[in-house]
């Protein structure tokens, strides 16, 4: 067996752990996954003030690509990489995207995970099994993207967040979909929307009853409770990243 760092051992007792021996528990999940902000800049995003905060590019509107930092995917250590924290697949290039995914295909160990809020832009094809394509959908109105996105971006694993939560979402089809995140609108904007449970359990019902791997982030915690906390990962991220020999 290879031996593993001990900064994957210690991911790994704290998730399992916490899962295991307190189901309620609230893990963060920034410790499972790593944001790895290959690209940087949208035109609309939560990142915007990070940007703006640590002078990361000039103008965030215009998306800028960061090849240095796919060295950090030669780690021998398997991970689960967030490859859009800080931008939307949309928008990027794609002499980048050619680049990142034969990068990836040289590190079949990790998985790697993007997400887009306009998949109707997407034109992707991928057998590759440890990517795994996503959406954000915040209301009612956006639930459409799901369907664009198994249209517009052909690959073997789905994944949906529900972030930030603005309202109630119902008649949700989830089919191919093999995990969900939900969350909710932090910080101290002026007319922040103040999520309510029953938006969460809603999805949560929907997401049940169709088989999906539920995970809700950790400020989910002060609304629905500790008995209310559900967080899990699909058998597929652990298989590959914990479970590997």
């Amino acid at each position: 067996m290879h031996k593993k760092s001990s900064d994957l051992c210690r991911r790994k007792i704290r998730y399992e752990s916490a899962l295991e021996k307190h189901p309620a528990m609230s893990v963060c999940i920034k410790s499972l996954i790593r944001n790895l902000n290959l690209v940087v800049g949208c035109t609309y995003c939560y990142a915007r003030n990070n940007c703006r905060r640590f002078h990361m590019t000039d103008d965030f509107s215009v998306p800028e690509y960061m090849p240095r930092k796919l060295r950090i995917l030669e780690s021998r250590d398997p991970r689960v990489f967030l490859m859009t924290g800080m931008s939307d697949f949309s928008d990027w290039r794609p002499e980048w995207t050619t680049e990142v995914f034969d990068r990836m295909a040289r590190n079949p160990h990790h998985a790697y995970l993007f997400l887009t809020k306009r998949p109707e832009r997407l034109d992707l094809q991928t057998d590759d099994d440890n990517v795994w394509m996503g959406v954000t959908v915040t209301c009612g109105a956006e639930k459409g993207r799901i369907a664009a996105l198994r249209q517009h971006a052909r690959a073997r694993h789905y994944h949906v967040t529900f972030e930030p939560l603005f309202g109630p979402i119902k008649g949700l089809d989830l089919t191919g979909v093999e995990w969900i995140v939900v969350g909710i609108e932090t910080g101290r904007r002026r007319g922040k929307v103040e999520a309510r449970p029953e938006w969460v359990r809603g999805i949560i019902a929907q997401a049940r009853a169709q088989g999906v791997a539920v995970f809700m982030k950790e400020e989910l915690l002060p609304i629905m409770g500790e008995s209310g906390m559900i967080q899990e990962l699909p058998e597929a991220f652990k298989q590959r990243v914990w479970n590997r020999n």
